[in-house]
């Protein structure tokens, strides 16, 4: 076998730890839903009509996973940062255009995760018409606690999720809000990409999201897959 030759030394392969075993999951890639709770999405001025509209999404790169407990910078370029609590769906076999009867098929397992969030770049681009990226996608924004094999769980459908700041509950609500249920969701998003083991899907955040500083400590929680945490450190 030839060896490849790089002119600096590649990253790591960003993955998470699983529940009960040694081996980790890779990551592929990170989708996120938006506005998949009708009581967030009214909060954040754009209501859903799910009669009339469909899931839309956006990207994380692998490279912004941090694992939960970990203590990150507040982040550059805001003043305006945000928690949000969200069911991760972890993706554990191939699929392309898959029904909403055959999606459970692809489903490895569940985490806890928070969606982190620059909401005054992300709110200006979306006023803008720009994309979300400076918002959304950067560095140390992806947080995840470690993946939950699916076993007897099957597909969730409800329990409670809910995220605290300081000991103090600022978001909390069930999954049976969910807009989009996890098969819709992944019958949709097959529709446009070929779902492969690795992959990752936020699945949206109920109302309540809102600012922390530096020093803050958040902890989420969801029913029958876990708890995530994260601390915020001082800015870079």
């Amino acid at each position: 076998m030839t060896q490849t030759n790089y002119l600096w030394t590649p990253p790591l392969l960003s993955s998470l730890p699983v529940r009960g075993i040694v081996a980790r999951f890779p990551i592929n890639r990170i989708f996120c839903v938006g506005r998949n709770y009708h009581a967030h999405a009214v909060e954040m001025g754009r209501p859903v009509d799910k009669s009339t509209a469909r899931p839309f999404y956006f990207t994380k790169s692998p490279s912004t996973l941090v694992e939960s407990g970990a203590t990150v910078p507040y982040p550059a370029g805001t003043s305006n940062y945000h928690f949000e609590m969200e069911l991760v769906v972890a993706i554990g076999a191939s699929g392309f255009r898959v029904s909403e009867a055959d999606a459970p098929r692809l489903i490895y397992g569940y985490a806890a995760g928070l969606d982190m969030t620059r909401r005054d770049l992300q709110l200006v681009a979306r006023d803008q018409g720009r994309p979300w990226d400076l918002g959304k996608d950067f560095e140390k924004s992806a947080v995840c606690a470690e993946i939950v094999p699916v076993g007897d769980l099957g597909v969730l459908s409800s329990g409670a999720i809910k995220l605290q700041v300081n000991g103090e509950t600022k978001q909390t609500s069930d999954l049976s809000q969910l807009i989009w249920n996890i098969p819709e969701l992944l019958a949709d998003l097959s529709q446009f990409y070929h779902l492969e083991p690795g992959d990752l899907i936020y699945t949206g955040t109920p109302e309540g999201v809102g600012a922390v500083k530096s020093g803050d400590t958040i902890t989420g929680h969801v029913d029958k897959v876990g708890d995530v945490s994260l601390t915020i450190g001082p800015a870079e």
